[in-house]
């Protein structure tokens, strides 16, 4: 679906978060690292500007998993030369009474914690809008 979009909408700036879901699964950390380099590479392709997102995994998953999970954002981001916010959630899962920012399943933040995510991404985002 994305070359598709990105040749319809020619954007100027990519923002591209994943992942939580392809771990949730429990889906090859390397097919996650893969795909999120392809989207990055035809965004690039098509002359945007790439803001990659970083997502974080639960402790249940071990220790291992998670830290190779969230370290993939920032080698992608290093590797194609993206800008990074290293975790989405910052602010929002990793801080205590934390279920009191998702929906009832634990996983999706709810409107409350919106701006908090936007503080979490702007430092990344903004720069890329000034230079427009």
């Amino acid at each position: 679906r994305l070359p598709a979009v990105l040749a319809r909408d020619k954007p100027a700036i990519v923002v591209i978060e994943l992942g939580g879901n392809d771990a949730l699964r429990g889906l090859p950390l390397a097919s996650t690292r893969d795909n999120l380099r392809a989207m990055a590479q035809a965004a690039k392709a098509g002359g945007a500007k790439v803001v990659i997102v970083g997502m974080q995994m639960p402790p249940n998953y071990g220790r291992a998993y998670g830290e190779s999970f969230a370290a993939l954002f920032a080698e992608v981001a290093q590797a194609e030369k993206s800008s990074l916010v290293p975790f989405l959630l910052a602010g929002i899962a990793d801080v205590p009474e934390s279920e009191a920012n998702f929906q009832t399943d634990r996983i999706h933040p709810l409107a409350k914690a919106h701006p908090r995510m936007l503080d979490n991404v702007w430092p990344a985002l903004k720069p890329l809008l000034q230079r427009r």
